[in-house]
């Protein structure tokens, strides 16, 4: 009896050490300091997961005339003048959120343009100059935090 008793307290207490680990967590995730480039990410990938992303230039146009974009991401080492000058100006027509990101190939594995092997490294990354969310999917903290970020004037990447 005393073995299952001991066995019944070390288990209520590993429950007990988990919540509390799991408080303090909660509480030091609050305390972090914002990552735009992470919570764009999360953002990306929760898009994805809901297909509310077009890539590509001719796509991206559309969706930002039509009015579906929420949120434009371009990359900024594009070469293309006029490439840029097209997408910031629909951007400030239609008033929509523009972030810039240093490199397309960063871009492109956001968006899902890569391959991976089995440890999870990318091996096949595809360049993507220009990605747009037209459905965020579901609300998380990360877009919320992302939202405020930009509304509030803060810089971009």
């Amino acid at each position: 009896r005393s073995v299952c008793f001991q066995l019944f307290l070390t288990k209520n207490d590993r429950d007990a050490m988990e919540v509390s680990e799991t408080q303090v967590q909660e509480n030091v995730v609050e305390e972090q300091e914002f990552d735009v480039i992470a919570a764009l990410r999360e953002v990306l990938k929760k898009a994805i997961v809901h297909d509310g992303i077009v890539r590509g230039l001719r796509q991206c146009v559309k969706a930002l005339d039509r009015r579906e974009a929420h949120l434009c991401i371009l990359a900024s080492n594009i070469k293309e003048k006029a490439y840029t000058q097209l997408v910031e100006a629909l951007c400030n027509q239609n008033e929509t959120l523009l972030v810039k990101v240093k490199e397309d190939k960063e871009l492109g594995e956001w968006a899902g343009l890569a391959r991976y092997d089995k440890d999870g490294k990318p091996r096949r990354i595809q360049k993507c100059g220009i990605v747009v969310i037209r459905d965020y999917g579901e609300p998380t903290a990360e877009l919320d935090a992302l939202l405020k970020h930009f509304k509030q004037g803060g810089a971009a990447m």
